[in-house]
């Protein structure tokens, strides 16, 4: 196969994998960017909903009470109690109502709620990471990622200049479209490498089997979750209690999520920590409790987990901006634009040379 054949091999390659899964990729950049202003819109809109005047006692059982009575006993709720002075109790409900409720840490009234797709963070959350489709969209994007890969790899080798003092030139006097041509050429070797980091990160923690493969690599099982040999048929134990036992063991730790599950579900009660030395913002940490019984059935540091999940740790923060402070912030909003970007001037260059290509 001759040079010529081989270039215009990879073309196609390039071409129709952007266009049959580009404007996904795009999806993807611009859900993902919205998505970290997201939170501050949410907050703009609805400062009551976050904010409190006063903290509380941090107790939850209250609070758990009133929402199984509204709920019902077959519904689960995952509490964020309050990280820094001046927010509000959050609790993720699961059940015939999916949202999230908010309630005033001091007095325990709730302060309103939110559905899973109302406000710009909840909506935007869900469409970037499982397109409305739970698993089905979770693989979804998973694909998408290796589409990247394979649009990252046929673009440099398009690229790969026999001069290169013209490799990162941006022509301007031949046209706009020459000019969004060279700049989508640019970009794509300059900041691919960046964008691929965020899309790689992004499928790691929408697919779970990653994470799977990664720990079977290191010869690592993942880490079992306890659970119930039978449906619950007695009074739920005290979550403070669950509380107060993760604290005794890790007394430095921060409480992330209380994970309360339904009566139908064959599962404990799960704290989340976050101990000094977890990059995680919610913490891997964990502690189960047994929901009735009030006993502690296992309990995991962060840094004990399998490879797989271990990895979380540190992908969750570098994706979503945190890992770094406010200078990986900005790459990760700078590598959303980019994606967005790539998208956009792909295809608009495949639609502008459509009437060409017939001449």
């Amino acid at each position: 196969m001759t040079a010529a054949h081989l270039k215009r091999l990879w073309i196609k390659l390039h071409r129709w994998v952007g266009l049959s899964l580009g404007a996904l990729l795009l999806f993807s950049g611009l859900t993902g960017t919205l998505l970290i202003l997201g939170e501050p819109i949410d907050e703009a809109l609805r400062p009551h909903l976050f904010q409190a005047d006063r903290p509380g006692d941090g107790k939850l059982d209250p609070v758990l009470v009133r929402l199984r009575q509204e709920h019902g006993p077959d519904a689960a709720f995952t509490f964020r109690p309050p990280r820094e002075p001046g927010e509000t109790l959050q609790v993720f409900v699961t059940g015939p109502w999916n949202g999230t409720v908010y309630i005033d840490p001091h007095s325990g009234e709730e302060r309103g709620r939110l559905g899973d797709t109302e406000g710009a963070f909840n909506l935007l959350f869900a469409l970037h990471s499982t397109l409305l489709a739970e698993q089905t969209g979770r693989a979804i994007l998973a694909l998408a990622a290796l589409a990247y890969v394979l649009l990252l790899a046929t673009g440099v080798v398009l690229w790969w200049p026999r001069r290169w003092r013209q490799a990162l030139t941006v022509q301007v006097r031949f046209g706009w479209a020459r000019t969004l041509y060279d700049m989508h050429r640019v970009a794509g070797v300059t900041l691919g490498l960046v964008v691929l980091v965020t899309v790689l990160s992004g499928a790691y923690m929408a697919w779970r089997p990653l994470s799977m493969a990664v720990s079977a690599l290191a010869s690592e099982r993942p880490t079992p979750m306890p659970t119930l040999s039978a449906p619950l048929s007695e009074a739920p134990a005290s979550v403070d209690n669950a509380v107060a036992l993760a604290r005794a063991w890790q007394p430095d730790a921060m409480v992330g999520y209380v994970q309360v599950p339904g009566r139908g579900q064959l599962q404990p009660v799960r704290i989340r920590l976050r101990t000094p030395d977890d990059p995680h913002p919610n913490g891997l940490s964990s502690m189960w409790v047994h929901p009735v019984t009030g006993a502690v059935m296992a309990r995991a540091h962060w840094a004990s987990l399998d490879a797989g999940t271990r990895a979380y740790s540190w992908i969750y923060p570098l994706h979503v901006g945190e890992l770094g402070g406010t200078v990986t912030w900005w790459i990760t909003l700078g590598s959303g634009v980019a994606l967005v970007m790539f998208g956009f001037s792909g295809m608009w260059l495949w639609w502008q040379r459509r009437p060409r290509r017939r001449r």
